[in-house]
């Protein structure tokens, strides 16, 4: 049927990163690109129809529409944005400090 609505597999994930965007008043670049994906991701989806009204919610609430979305996204992923890059900060060298051995 044509009718039919879809579970969509990430639904569970996606349901619960929806609800923290709701929960977000400013949103940090992170925010911003997840909910550019998750459009991306539902978007002509036949299902998720709670999920994909409170993407169109979120948006509201930060006072963007879907093209001013898309620029901002832009933006960040030109500035150089890669996804958990600011969470983890890379370690340099080995980690064994020499130092102490060489004391008499």
């Amino acid at each position: 049927m044509a009718d039919e609505q879809q579970s969509h597999p990430l639904y569970a994930s996606d349901r619960e990163l929806v609800d923290q965007l709701l929960a977000a008043s400013e949103p940090s670049d992170a925010q911003l690109v997840d909910l550019g994906r998750l459009f991306m991701r539902y978007s002509g989806f036949p299902g998720a129809l709670d999920l994909q009204g409170d993407l169109d919610k979120t948006l509201r609430l930060w006072g963007l529409s879907r093209e001013q979305l898309h620029l901002r996204c832009r933006a960040i992923w030109a500035a150089g944005y890669r996804p958990g890059a600011e969470a983890a900060p890379q370690a340099v060298g080995s980690g064994f400090d020499t130092a102490d051995q060489d004391s008499p």
